[in-house]
């Protein structure tokens, strides 16, 4: 049974019904009937050359605090760790995987990113399917928005499925928003996502969007089963790109996550 989220006061959405949030109201860990953390691949080092080790149930890199969720990601090696896999960076993967996913709705996430050269935050989703979870690309990944230290002006969106993927299928679009003050303000990151197409956008303006082809090819339409949110910062990699020691410790802040659903008639 998927745990009920504590309930929020701002919800006015008309026609649309809360069905799951977090307010960051409690200091301390995130709260584990929201929240795991995603270690899988820590020993055998992460996917596109990423450089961090993510670490699970430590305040250094995942916290609440006066009403925000923190992520921080820091220039030091957790040599201690039994997953250890020689990485010189630590930060933070929360997933509600196994705990909630989602078919459809409208998803909020406000958020301030971090800067410098090197950091790679994300808030995404994976399906719910196949070993371990997820089998990718075929169970589908929508990139509500992306960040690199080295474009600090600008978030992306993009999808990637087993038809239109930027590993072997054909290269996805992903599109660019301006948002000149992402890393000193708070924002808000949206998705919409019904059965007719995926919408994404900040602050209300939409500026990518994926249509459902309907033509029974699930390779281009996986997105009618659940998926699951993803919040990290990543370290370098193939779109991190080269890191800059000397920007750390660097933070990503969240204020607030809500998904609606569309309300009965």
């Amino acid at each position: 049974m998927t745990p009920t989220a504590p309930p929020v006061n701002n919800t006015d959405k008309p026609g649309w019904t809360l069905v799951w949030s977090d307010e960051f109201n409690v200091n301390g860990l995130p709260n584990p009937l929201q929240w795991a953390y995603d270690t899988d691949h820590n020993r055998s080092g992460w996917f596109n050359n990423e450089k961090q080790y993510y670490a699970a149930k430590r305040l250094e890199n995942s916290r609440i605090e006066n009403g925000q969720l923190i992520l921080t990601a820091r220039k030091e090696r957790l040599s201690s760790a039994n997953d250890f896999g020689g990485q010189n960076y630590t930060s933070a993967r929360l997933v509600t995987r196994g705990l909630a996913s989602w078919t459809y709705g409208f998803f909020e996430v406000r958020a301030k990113m971090p800067c410098g050269q090197g950091t790679w935050p994300a808030i995404w989703t994976l399906g719910v399917g196949g070993v371990n979870g997820m089998v990718w690309p075929d169970d589908g990944e929508i990139d509500i928005m992306e960040f690199v230290g080295s474009k600090p002006t600008v978030v992306s969106a993009t999808v990637h499925n087993a038809k239109y993927n930027w590993q072997g299928g054909t290269p996805p679009t992903t599109l660019t928003a301006a948002v000149p003050d992402a890393c000193t303000a708070f924002h808000n990151y949206q998705m919409t996502w019904s059965q007719d197409k995926i919408s994404i956008g900040v602050d209300d303006r939409i500026y990518f969007e994926y249509v459902n082809p309907k033509n029974g090819d699930r390779r281009a339409w996986p997105f009618d089963r659940p998926q699951y949110l993803l919040l990290n910062i990543a370290i370098g990699g193939d779109l991190g790109g080269a890191v800059d020691d000397r920007i750390f410790p660097v933070d990503m802040h969240f204020e607030h996550v809500r998904i609606y659903q569309k309300s009965s008639p």
